[in-house]
């Protein structure tokens, strides 16, 4: 009755007030205390950070998209999803799409805070050569000397120190060799710092692809490598997370 009928007055929350509810005051479920108290970064618009009051870690990843590759180099059909996977990674940077963008200063920071159109940087994939799918399309799989390709997650504002680049070791007892492209291995500078998808939106991140020069001693044989990101201020070293600034994976070749 009288409870009944105070409930159908009540008013119902929408999906608004689950982002501003206007009656406690909260903003996506927390007050603006609470809010001020733990956030990093926040923007004046969707582009440009406003203030960042830590140095953000981001991750490394690698494609093809699996932490262990394991296949048989005699037999396409083992590796054609790998080989797919990195085609497709590679479609936005094809020299005829990058040829577009700009020649931008090698070493120095692309910085376009005040630019309402942010200007994107070259990256051809004709830069990874071996590793490129354009002279050898199986990416080193159907030689047994596969292809890895590295790339550093996007974090919006973010500028490295020093000189960031990307280093690779085998974690066993025999050494393997390995070969990088571009060959030496930078994240160059004038990639960053990224403005977001909605004013950067055409923007690509640099990549490092690393062949592993396997021998005959090394097929049949797991492998694992870990590969970190070196020469900045970025962290490569924390144990809770395994994938800040490094990321590790298994290789497994037969023939």
């Amino acid at each position: 009755t009288e409870l009944t009928e105070n409930k159908k007055e009540e008013p119902k929350e929408s999906w608004k007030d689950c982002i501003y509810n206007p009656r406690t005051g909260e903003f996506m479920g927390r007050t603006a205390s609470s809010w001020g108290e733990t956030v990093s970064m926040f923007t004046l618009d969707d582009n440009v950070p406003r203030y960042q009051d830590r140095v953000a870690n981001p991750g490394l990843v690698i494609r093809p998209h699996a932490a262990e590759i394991s296949f048989n180099r005699s037999d396409p059909t083992n590796y054609n999803q790998y080989i797919q996977n990195l085609h497709n990674l590679l479609q936005r940077y094809n020299d005829s799409i990058q040829e577009r963008n700009d020649l931008c200063m090698v070493g120095e920071y692309t910085e376009q805070d005040n630019e309402p159109i942010k200007k994107v940087c070259q990256f051809k994939r004709s830069m990874l050569r071996q590793c490129s799918g354009l002279r050898d399309s199986s990416f080193g799989f159907a030689e047994g000397k596969p292809c890895i390709i590295i790339k550093m997650n996007r974090v919006i504002g973010l500028k490295p120190q020093g000189d960031p680049y990307i280093n690779c070791t085998a974690k066993g007892d025999s050494p393997l060799r390995m070969q990088y492209y571009p060959s030496e291995a930078r994240l160059d500078k004038m990639f960053f710092p990224y403005y977001g998808n909605k004013a950067h939106a055409d923007y690509v991140q640099p990549l490092v692809a690393v062949q592993l020069l396997l021998s005959r001693e090394d097929l049949n044989v797991e492998q694992t490598v870990e590969c970190k990101l070196e020469g900045t201020n970025l962290r490569n070293d924390d144990d809770r997370d395994k994938f800040m600034g490094r990321v590790v994976f298994r290789v497994k070749v037969s023939e």
